[in-house]
């Protein structure tokens, strides 16, 4: 793919990288693709960071036809620029389109559409330790038309936010607030796409139990209300009696690259890993005989968060003291010695983009 670019002549001032929210900041550049019907994608290039000019009809205002993915990009201690399984992001981004009506691309256009634009902003990569560089890729429909049907027009386009860890509390275990009222997601929905309806419906959960004091919401099946499904911005992994249980994939949970990416990585390490329906009532129970040794969330943003504390219906189940467990830290550094180039990718799950 022949990619323009044009380089902004105003940089910015680059944030204090010992001290990194996330997704407060962007770099200088961001990439913009076009989509018109009976052309097809065309015209793909990088600019400088700019706010859009749109129209207050546009298609995607009122009818949320868009699409999104999160990756990273890391400094390995080598010196080189490594991105982790960017192929599945596209893949699942493609996923996502189909359902939402969107015209596919070709991922390959869009690895490498990622990797342009990380070698242009390379120096806003973070070295500090776990820091990197979020990859944002996303597709709206620009069509002016207020009317329920598909657009005729799209833009994709990728934006960089230099971030520090998602959670406040980092690798330290967090909170999670069981959610029994509201639904996320149901089978023949949307819930395994990454679109920002899915996020909107989430919210009013979120805020129940931020005041509630807990960092995330677990949510359970639209259906029945009793099966696990996914914390908001993370899949979710239990172990009872050693054995690694997460909720199979069935149309409502999002298909996680790092969720994939530990299941890989556990049965490699001779764990039993079992993809099925576990009711909420399961988990606790398991607590409640101290058969729940460890649960972990697994996502880009965070890459594993150790769960310390669930809470449903008032009441309170402690994990593993609080404390991170054995088969947490050891996705965790597994994936980030991967990831930052302190260990050997034998599953070959890099991809490095070469430096100038």
């Amino acid at each position: 793919m022949d990619i323009k670019i044009t380089l902004t002549k105003n940089k910015k001032e680059k944030p204090d990288y010992n001290n990194l929210p996330f997704g407060v900041y962007y770099t200088d550049h961001m990439f913009e693709w076009d989509y018109t019907e009976g052309i097809g994608w065309h015209d793909p290039r990088i600019v400088p960071f700019h706010n859009l000019d749109m129209s207050p009809c546009c298609t995607f205002l009122h009818y949320g036809q868009g699409t999104f993915e999160g990756l990273k990009a890391y400094w390995g201690k080598d010196g080189e620029i490594r991105l982790f399984r960017p192929e599945k992001n596209m893949e699942r981004l493609n996923n996502s389109n189909d359902r939402l009506v969107i015209p596919r691309f070709n991922a390959e256009d869009g690895v490498d559409a990622i990797k342009k634009l990380v070698e242009v902003d390379k120096d806003w990569i973070p070295k500090g330790k776990g820091t990197s560089l979020y990859i944002r890729p996303f597709i709206i429909a620009t069509d002016i038309h207020i009317g329920v049907h598909p657009s005729r027009t799209y833009k994709f386009m990728i934006v960089l936010s230099p971030v520090g860890s998602y959670y406040k509390e980092g690798i330290n275990p967090v909170k999670i607030y069981v959610e029994d009222e509201y639904c996320r997601a149901v089978r023949g929905g949307m819930g395994f796409t990454k679109t920002a309806g899915n996020y909107a419906a989430s919210l009013i959960a979120q805020e129940t139990a931020e005041k509630r004091g807990y960092t995330q919401v677990l949510w359970l099946d639209g259906i029945e209300k009793k099966y696990v499904e996914e914390v908001g911005t993370m899949n979710i992994m239990f172990v009872i009696n050693g054995e690694v249980i997460t909720p199979a994939l069935n149309g409502s949970i999002l298909p996680g690259i790092t969720r994939m990416s530990a299941i890989e990585l556990l049965k490699a390490n001779g764990y039993k890993v079992t993809e099925r329906k576990i009711s909420i009532k399961e988990v606790f129970d398991a607590a409640d005989k101290g058969q729940l040794d460890e649960v972990f969330g697994t996502g880009t943003a965070a890459v594993i968060s150790p769960v310390g504390e669930l809470m449903m219906e008032g009441k309170t189940v402690i994990i593993n003291d609080g404390k991170i467990g054995p088969i947490s830290h050891l996705v965790y550094d597994t994936i980030t010695g991967i990831q930052s180039g302190k260990l050997e990718d034998k599953y070959n799950w890099v991809t490095k983009i070469e430096t100038k």
